[in-house]
């Protein structure tokens, strides 16, 4: 059986292998873990990299779990090495694999936190040393990858053995129990009364005490029980206990922090305990009565000693000791600050290799322009001047002379730290970099001076330090890189493209001949020949391919084949190419002419390959396109596909209208393709769905009212229901695009009908006629409904009346708006209406050119002039035989109807049916009252459905019922005259009153004719009570006292009065005060004519 040695190596070697020859990530891992479950300790498996010694000095703590968690961070920064090494060995480097810069944020908080990370980043490679970082030296072209995969394989093993430890699944965790003793016992928390007993041979040697105390710090960290041990412990082995424990906690590194509070430093050792402490717990903690004795030693706290100072700062707030690359504190998260102690190292005498970061206190080496943390750039600063030292620089004399440092023209700031020097040095005193231009300051004009200037000293300069290989390179690429950029500028304003001012200069040479004339002068001749190389070239391989093929024999070549793989050349023809084509390939070659050509070749087979792949098989005329395109594929296709649409270039310009769909035509997809492409419909689905629509049998839809329900609808049955609405007058079918309707109402009717109903309306009825003719909506008695209907009709009717009949309709609206003007006059002659301003009471109509009286509508007569119109009426009934002869008829007549809409006035009487209608603007009144009849009450707690009008108690409307003897007592109550008799001279037996009678359908004003009584002064009864409800009118006169109980109980409730009777109310105290309260809140009509 083969060592433990030898299985080392043929592990090793295996792995070695499997890491830099391209193995898998199986194998390689499965090598690294065999690697390090092999019994051996870390200094017989690890050759190269100091293993144990990375350990211990990365291990720290005070107990098992803070020595894990610095082990963690051991692992985290093996894990980045291993990267570094996996990178190496990787035949796909990074592109900047030389270097390792120091300001990356995770190469400093990992790899360059521990000790030993440069170590091992120096046995990969990186032994150079630089003011930034570390890199390849520069004779080493390529990494030693056998040197580096050894390196990475330890690394990996490392790594996975400490991510054992960690878990606690390490098969052999006896070999770093040795190493780090803390990682002997389990953290069982933390006990205040734990004290360490030591095994009964411990007196016997130091050596057994030794391993006696380990024994039972491993074994528990707990008090016995008192009574097992009696009640205290003897001096001396109390004192054997305390310098033993005192012995073995100084032969280890004791922690920098207490071990109770974790923040504080250690200021006291407690070996009773086994305690760290710091002050304040120190005094709590001793404070117990059973621990009062104990023996304490002071411990100078690590942090005071200047070992740290260089490697590790204390934060100011919690007390934390950090890393010197960590910027913030690792508990508190806290930005270092300038403390006291750093001030103070300021004013001792500094050395010149080292400065200090003004922004975050880092120390950084002199050389270094940028701080290594924050990267900002060092702060001009004076070197600093002992007493013990003095300064180097000589004495200045009291005038100033000509090279001394006291002359302003021997100064110099240096540009990288900005420190002022003096001539002859050529590099700065305090970053030790070379002066980048010593050239002297340009001379200042100044004033004669008396003072002797004498020559300068003669000091011999300095030679300047060789120039370093790598900042050489940086310069020379970057100056180059300038240069390249102001030429591509420069020919960016002459139309020249950065590639080919680049390429023009690696073909040129010449650095004399700017590039843009060098490109106008010599590429068309190189283009040129790049093609005549293209074209031989061509012609060379289809000859060779011609004599191959003959030499096989024509069975292996098939006559259908031959035909697609011959190219241009075996036909005869040459590959011509374009010089866009041949540019392009330059510049893609970077100037090789021979291999341009060759590249515009290939670049050419494939654009025809790609082309024959889109249906063009002609692999000549593919060439021939891709030439007039200059190699463009878009535009050679463009050119091809121009023969292929010129049927259709001459069916779009030709001046014959478009044929017409058939849908029987075989070919169905064709059918779909011209519906979707003519009717826009929304998808190739749609289309499908209007065809069978179509297509099915006895279907009455047209091609456009189906594309139009398609486009709006994708259900069938829906379509079908929309294609198919029957008119409600003419009991048609037809599509729902085809129906009109309004928008008061819900009704839709067929555009026939429609346009047939509204132009008889507008022909030969009123304009409030215009409603619908389904519903007779709406109700346009209101002047708000009427104004926003036929605003909307408006709209409607303009599309579907004939131009005259729509003018009328325009006529109409305007006599509509002007019958609302306050200054609107009806002719009483022949019922014309105009605007009159005058302010005299004779009018003239502009139609029939008679006269009127402007105020009572009178025809004019000459006995008005000079006179009101209630002295002209007196007048007349005294002087007038005609109107003396007429009697109260004619009285009644000329009271009679004024329409309160359109102020038309009417010589008839209101008996009869007190609904009336205007004839001129269709206004539906009481003629009583004149108040609207409606169908849409907008009265509160109305309950009346129908036509229906709301009368005041006054209106002719209940006073019709009474009997003439009770309103002539109601007249005779407020001293009002009435006639009984009739005047002399009338005409009695029938009654003459004029009123209007629908005979026939139509409505025609005639005299009464009915039978006249005695003492209703020549009137029928029904005209005789008219005439006293007149007068009751016209002098305002309340009907109320004489109402009954029922009148009274019935007008009360008409009107929402509280009839409400009080408790011991008797009847004549209740029907008083609600007769009271009755002409209190009611109101007489408003609109009722009054006199004048």
């Amino acid at each position: 059986m083969a060592s433990l040695s030898e299985q080392l190596q043929e592990i090793r070697s295996q792995a070695e292998v499997c890491l830099y020859s391209g193995g898998t990530v199986v194998e390689v891992r499965a090598g690294v873990m065999a690697m390090a479950n092999l019994p051996l300790p870390p200094c017989s498996k690890y050759r190269h990299i100091a293993a144990e010694n990375m350990i211990i000095e990365n291990s720290f703590g005070s107990n098992r779990k803070e020595t894990l968690a610095s082990l963690q961070r051991l692992s985290t920064a093996l894990n980045i090495l291993e990267k570094y090494g996996c990178n190496l060995t990787n035949p796909n480097r990074p592109k900047y694999w030389r270097t390792v810069k120091h300001n990356n944020p995770v190469f400093r908080a990992t790899v360059d936190a521990i000790q030993g990370g440069r170590a091992v980043l120096c046995l990969y490679g990186y032994s150079n040393q630089q003011p930034d970082g570390l890199s390849f030296p520069d004779d080493v072209m390529e990494p030693d990858v056998g040197q580096v995969a050894t390196i990475t394989l330890e690394v990996m093993s490392l790594r996975m053995e400490l991510d054992m430890l960690i878990k606690e699944a390490h098969p052999h965790p006896e070999f770093y129990e040795r190493i780090i003793p803390t990682l002997r016992h389990k953290d069982v928390g933390l006990n205040t009364d734990a004290v360490v007993y030591p095994s009964s041979s411990s007196s016997s040697s130091s050596s057994s005490s030794s391993s006696g105390y380990r024994e039972g710090q491993a074994k528990s960290l707990s008090f016995p029980k008192e009574s097992s041990h009696g009640p205290s412990l003897s001096s001396a082995h109390q004192s054997h206990r305390s310098i033993q424990a005192s012995t073995s906690l100084c032969s280890t590194k004791h922690p920098e922090n207490c071990t109770i509070c974790g923040i504080f430093p250690v200021s006291v050792l407690c070996p009773t305990c086994v305690q760290w402490l710091c002050s304040e717990c120190d005094r709590l903690y001793h404070s117990y009565p059973e621990r009062a004795n104990h023996h304490r030693t002071a411990v100078t706290s690590s942090k005071s000693r200047k070992t740290h100072s260089s490697s590790s700062w204390r934060c100011l707030h919690c007390t934390k000791v950090n890393t010197i690359q960590d910027v913030l504190c690792e508990v508190c998260e806290r930005p270092r600050l300038a403390s006291a102690s750093s001030a103070a190292d300021e004013s001792q005498p500094a050395t010149i290799t080292e400065w200090q970061c003004r922004s975050c206190t880092v120390v950084n080496a002199a050389s270094s322009i940028l701080c290594e943390v924050c990267e900002r750039p060092r702060l001009a600063t004076r070197p600093p001047v002992t007493p013990t030292h003095p300064p180097v620089t000589p004495p200045r004399p009291p005038a100033p002379v000509l090279g001394m440092p006291g002359d302003p023209d021997s100064q110099w700031v240096c540009q990288f730290c900005t420190y002022v020097n003096y001539s002859p040095a050529t590099v700065c005193e305090m970053c030790d970099l070379a002066r980048p231009e010593p050239a002297p300051l340009p001379a200042k004009l100044r004033p004669p001076s008396p003072v002797r200037r004498v020559p300068a000293l003669p000091i011999k300069p300095k030679n300047p330090p060789p120039e370093d290989p790598d900042a050489r390179r940086q310069r020379l690429m970057k100056e180059e890189g300038l240069k390249l950029i102001q030429l591509i500028r420069d020919g960016e304003k002459k139309g020249v493209s950065p590639e080919e001012v680049y390429t023009g200069m690696r073909v040129a040479g010449d650095t004399s001949i700017l590039p843009w004339e060098w490109l106008k002068a010599e590429l068309p001749l190189l283009l040129d020949q790049i093609c005549v190389l293209a074209a031989s070239s061509s012609v060379d391989s289809a000859t060779n391919k011609a004599t191959t093929e003959h030499t096989n024999g024509p069975c292996e070549c098939p006559t259908e084949d031959a035909g697609k793989e011959v190219s241009p050349g075996e036909k005869g023809g040459v590959v011509q190419l374009s010089r866009a084509e041949a540019k392009q390939a330059w510049l893609t070659a970077g100037g090789d002419t021979e291999r341009a050509a060759r590249q515009a070749l290939r670049d050419r087979h494939a654009k025809v390959k790609e082309l024959c792949s889109l249906g063009f098989d002609d692999e000549s005329r593919c060439h021939e396109v891709l030439k007039q395109s200059g190699g463009e594929v878009r535009g050679a296709l463009a050119l091809l596909q121009r023969p292929l649409l010129e049927p259709f270039h001459q069916r779009m310009w030709c001046d014959k209208p478009e044929p017409p769909i058939d849908i029987h035509y075989p070919d169905k997809q064709r059918i779909c393709r011209r519906l979707l492409a003519v009717y826009d419909l929304p998808s190739w689905g749609r289309c499908e769905l209007a065809l069978s629509l179509l297509l099915e049998r006895n279907a009455p839809y047209s091609l456009e009212d189906v594309v139009q329900a398609v486009r709006e609808s994708h259900d069938r049955e829906f379509i079908k229901r929309v294609l198919a609405k029957e008119c409600p007058i003419c009991l048609s079918v037809f599509p729902h695009n085809k129906m009109q309707s309004l928008t008061s109402c819900q009704c839709s009717v067929c555009c026939g009908c429609f346009q047939q109903h509204f132009t008889i309306a507008v022909r030969d009825k009123h304009i409030r006629d215009m409603v619908c003719p389904v519903c007779w909506e709406p109700d346009i008695n209101d002047p708000e409904h009427l104004n926003s209907y036929f605003s909307t009709l408006d709209i409607q009717l303009r599309e579907c009346l004939e131009p005259e009949v729509y003018e009328l309709f325009h006529n109409k609206l305007t006599e509509q708006a002007l019958i609302k003007d306050p200054k609107f006059l009806w002719c009483s002659h022949c019922s014309y209406g105009f605007i009159y301003d005058g302010d005299q009471l004779k009018v003239t109509c502009f139609q029939c050119r008679n006269s009127f009286c402007a105020q009572c509508k009178k025809p004019w007569e000459s006995q008005h002039a000079g006179l009101s119109c209630e002295q002209y009426q007196s007048w007349k009934r005294e002087n007038d035989p005609e109107y003396q002869r007429q009697g109260l008829a004619g009285y009644l007549r000329d009271n009679g109807i004024t329409c309160p809409n359109c102020r038309f006035q009417y010589a008839l009487s209101k008996g009869g049916c007190m609904h009336f209608c205007c004839s001129q603007c269709r206004y539906q009144f009481c003629s009583g009252c004149n108040n609207p009849f409606h169908t849409t009450c907008a009265v509160d707690q109305c309950s009346v459905s129908g036509l229906h009008a709301h009368h005041p108690r006054d209106c002719l409307f209940y006073l019709r019922d009474w009997e003439p003897g009770r309103l002539q007592a109601l007249l005779q109550n407020n001293g009002v005259a009435f006639n009984t008799e009739p005047p002399p001279g009338t005409q009695t037996g029938l009654c003459g009153v004029l009123e209007q009678k629908d005979e026939g359908g139509q409505q025609s004003d005639s005299a009464c004719g009915a039978q006249t009584q005695p003492g209703h002064a020549g009137l029928c009864e029904k005209h005789y009570r008219e005439y006293l409800v007149s007068l009751i009118n016209g002098h305002s006169i309340d009907p109320a006292p004489l109402f009954n109980a029922n009148e009274l109980i019935l007008a009360c409730r008409r009107y929402q009065v509280d009839d409400t009777r009080g408790d011991r109310e008797d009847d004549f105290t209740f029907y008083s005060r609600l007769l009271e309260k009755l002409m209190d809140e009611v109101p007489l009509g408003d609109k009722v004519p009054r006199k004048k």
